[in-house]
């Protein structure tokens, strides 16, 4: 049975794929790396509530089979820059940097649709700076998901997100052919991926939204 770390359990995906892993036979421990609780008590769980730009000081208790980063942030939540670059681009390069210190071969980040190193746009190119660094670091089971909005419920209002969501729920029909992987794509679907890619062999490193819904269709 297997260790498997999540980082951002609190967040919409990542508390997803908690829940899915506690159920989940194949794992008897998942540690948590969080700013603050999940408040789930279960056997299964080993939580850390720390600074998670200080992630680096804990490569004590970062020892597990897999890992799945499931954290970032968005420009009306965090408008500073800097702050932005340090959640999206510093966090998910520390922890593939552990990953490779610890010797972990399994690693699973969720990016974003359009993540480009070269782009204009500033979120994008910042996504797109991270998933370069962690290629470099060469773990040998690395998948970087790029999926494009994620649906569902968070906690949080986001009033620009949630008034797009209800658009892409009339568009998403007619998005057809190379334009699938613009649809928006339902964090279950996102989680039934990175638990299949984890546990079967895919040849893919950078995987899009449509290819993330094929693929969460396996696990089915």
């Amino acid at each position: 049975m297997k260790t498997a770390i999540i980082i951002g359990a609190t967040g919409l995906t990542g508390g997803i794929l908690l829940q899915h892993l506690i159920k989940d036979n194949r794992y008897a421990k998942l540690v948590l790396f969080s700013r603050k609780s999940v408040n789930i008590s279960h056997p299964k769980i080993e939580e850390h509530i720390i600074d998670m730009f200080q992630l680096e000081g804990n490569k004590v208790n970062f020892i597990a089979d897999e890992v799945f980063c499931c954290i970032g942030t968005t420009a009306s939540k965090t408008p500073d820059k800097t702050l932005y670059r340090q959640i999206d681009y510093g966090i998910p390069l520390t922890v593939s940097q552990l990953c490779k210190k610890n010797n972990i071969s399994t690693l699973i980040i969720i990016s974003a649709l359009g993540a480009n190193a070269k782009s204009k746009v500033f979120y994008n190119r910042i996504k797109g700076e991270m998933e370069e660094e962690v290629l470099k670091l060469q773990i040998s089971k690395t998948h970087i998901l790029q999926p494009s909005l994620i649906g569902g419920n968070r906690d949080e209002k986001r009033p620009g997100e949630y008034f797009f969501k209800q658009l892409m729920k009339i568009f998403n029909p007619l998005l057809l052919g190379s334009l699938k992987k613009y649809r928006m794509i339902h964090p279950e679907t996102i989680v039934s991926a990175m638990i299949w890619l984890a546990n079967n062999d895919f040849n893919k490193k950078m995987i899009v939204s449509d290819e993330i819904t094929n693929i969460s269709r396996q696990s089915m």
